[in-house]
């Protein structure tokens, strides 16, 4: 369920758990975020879980969330914890953090 004004901007941040490392996640995750012309970041964390901070239009990161809940070919997505705020405009583009 979508919650919120869908048509205002928005800010996420998301953790997802599962297989989701060594398996291409972060580049699915840029290249969807990218072609929604949505802006932020994905990183893995030390525990095992991908992070993205991702910031645009509401209703593209709700699509975003759904891409994110099945993940590429050899991922297998356990969780998708997200929480929502307002955006802070400081992303120019969708990146990759090594």
């Amino acid at each position: 369920m979508i919650e919120g004004d869908v048509s205002r901007n928005a800010s996420a941040h998301i953790f997802v758990s599962g297989i989701v490392q060594g398996v291409g996640f972060r580049n699915f995750t840029q290249g969807q975020a990218a072609s929604r012309r949505l802006f932020g970041f994905t990183r893995n964390l030390s525990d095992g879980r991908v992070e993205i901070k991702v910031e645009g239009e509401r209703l593209r990161i709700e699509a975003l969330i759904l891409d994110l809940r099945k993940g590429p070919l050899r991922a297998r997505v356990d969780d998708v914890d997200v929480s929502w705020g307002d955006p802070s405009s400081r992303f120019s583009d969708f990146s990759i953090i090594f």
